[in-house]
Formats: structure tokens, C-alpha cells, sequence
């Protein structure tokens, strides 16, 4: 974790952040090595900054999402967050729920709750659980899904650059960001993704081999490439697009281009 505070100039169009000294951290998120993981910005405090200047530093810090803590609206919930990336405002999004909520139990937060914090976002209230390898969260409901249609499906096989018939099935698995999901033959296959300009947020995954150490290792390994973006893929594929037979809990990791693999264990909970 890299840990900054300093007063910061914006883009002169939004004028600057302030006189406020505004610490914010820099957390790597799925990491089981250092600069592994999936990088995200948190401002510990984002109290008294406007919409513009908050888009205007995520654009500055240059990573897929900046987050901004404040105070809950919400008196159900311990914090509020607010998610960007360079250009957009996200409901909600996997990674910067779980590395802002570390940085805020980190600078001293304490719940209501013990052993759990509620987040408030724009997908609604968010509960994050302290479990024994670290912090999970029980994912909200998808704002889009079901089926592509054909059309698309050919798009995306284009941007990724594989023959139609490589792409096995894909479906919405959007909870806020828009995603797509597309399941391969493999998980060799979605490594080798030499994909061209992906217009759309857009995650692939493929099973590892019955037999493989990957497959004794994780109850059901999955690889998940969404390459040019960085960003993680914890849900919405493996929730949408399962190979028949694979068991709910699981591990899936991806290999980017800058040398990233994150982890990320899913569960499911069964009430």
C-alpha cells in the first residue's frame, strides 16, 4: 500500500481541491504478491469536494477507479463511497468496495456491526464481512442480465480477435459498469487473448483442465482475461456463464498485460 497526503491543483476548470490537507491511499486489491493485485485510489475524506473536482482527481490519478469516502446518508450504513473512474461515476464496483473499506478500517473506522461494515453506494447498501483471508462482500443484484443477442456476440468475438465459434455462451453481467460475460473453451485460451480495441466492459473466462495443480488447488478455477482493462471480474461471469458441473465456490485469476494476477475467492452463501 502506497500512502499519500497532500494538497493537490485539479484541472483549472474545476479550480483546485482545497486548502484541506486530504490524505488518500493507494491499495492493491486480489494481491497475493506486492503490484500484483488491482490498484485503486481511496480519499479517506471527500467531504466538501464537488462532483467535478472528484472526477477531475480520478482522471489525475490515472488508475481504473478513484474512491471518496464520506458520511453516510444511509443510518443503516458506517460510510458512504462514491466510485469513479477517468471519465464516469460507477454505482458500484468489486475492488474499490473492498480496498476503501480497507483503507477506512485502516485510518481508524469502526462499524456498527462487529466483524462487518455496511457501504453506501448508488447500487445500495453493501455489506463487507472480515473473514479469515480477508475482507468479502455479498455482491448486489445485477442491474442487467440474461442472453446477448447474436449481434453483439459477433462483436465481441471480432474485438477479441477469435472466431465466433471460440465464443461457448455469453450473457449481461452488468452491476453497474456494464459488463459482458463470455465464456471460452479454456483458461489457456482466454491467456492467450491477443484481443484488438475493446469497446465495452467486457469479461472472458475459461475453466482449467480436470487434473491441472490449478484444478486440485481451487473448487472451481476459472481465468478470467478482460484485457486492455484492469479490472477484476469477482462475480459476474462465474455467476452468469458456468461450464456444467462446476461447483459455486471458487477461486479465478487473470494475467494482464502489465504482468498483474489478482485472486479473488467467491462463495456462496446459502441463507
Amino acid at each position: 500500500m502506497r500512502r499519500s497526503s497532500r494538497g493537490l491543483s485539479v484541472d483549472p476548470r474545476f479550480g483546485r481541491l482545497g486548502t484541506m490537507q486530504r490524505q488518500f491511499n493507494q491499495i492493491d486489491v486480489f494481491a497475493s504478491k506486492p503490484y500484483e493485485g488491482n490498484p485503486v485510489a481511496v480519499v479517506l475524506d471527500g467531504s466538501g469536494l464537488t462532483t467535478n473536482q472528484m472526477q477531475s482527481f480520478a482522471r489525475w490519478t490515472n488508475l481504473s477507479e478513484t474512491t471518496f469516502i464520506l458520511p453516510p446518508s444511509d443510518p443503516r450504513a458506517d460510510y458512504r463511497l462514491r466510485i469513479f473512474t477517468s471519465f464516469a461515476e460507477l454505482p458500484f464496483a468489486g475492488h474499490p468496495t473492498l480496498g476503501s473499506c480497507h483503507a477506512w478500517l485502516a485510518a481508524g473506522g469502526t462499524s456498527r456491526e462487529d466483524g462487518a461494515a455496511v457501504q453506501e453506494c448508488g447500487a445500495g447498501l453493501i455489506t463487507v464481512r472480515r473473514m479469515v483471508d480477508g475482507l468479502a462482500f455479498a455482491a448486489p443484484p445485477l442491474m442487467r442480465r440474461g442472453p446477448v443477442d447474436e449481434e453483439l456476440v459477433q462483436h465481441i468475438a471480432s474485438v477479441l480477435c477469435i472466431d465466433r465459434a471460440a465464443v461457448l455462451d455469453a450473457a449481461w453481467a452488468d452491476n453497474g459498469p456494464g459488463w459482458v460475460a463470455v465464456m471460452l473453451e479454456s483458461a489457456d485460451t482466454v491467456l492467450a487473448l491477443q484481443p484488438g480495441f475493446v469497446d465495452l466492459a467486457l469479461g472472458v473466462v475459461g475453466p482449467y483442465p480436470k487434473g491441472s495443480p490449478e484444478a486440485e488447488r481451487l473448487t472451481c478455477p476459472v481465468a478470467a482475461g478482460n484485457r486492455p482493462y484492469p479490472r477484476p471480474l469477482c462475480r459476474e461471469p462465474g455467476d452468469r456463464v458456468r461450464p456444467q458441473g462446476t461447483c459455486p465456490d471458487h477461486m479465478r485469476s487473470r494475467r494482464d498485460d502489465l504482468g498483474r494476477r489478482p485472486h479473488a475467492h467467491l462463495h456462496q452463501w446459502r441463507g
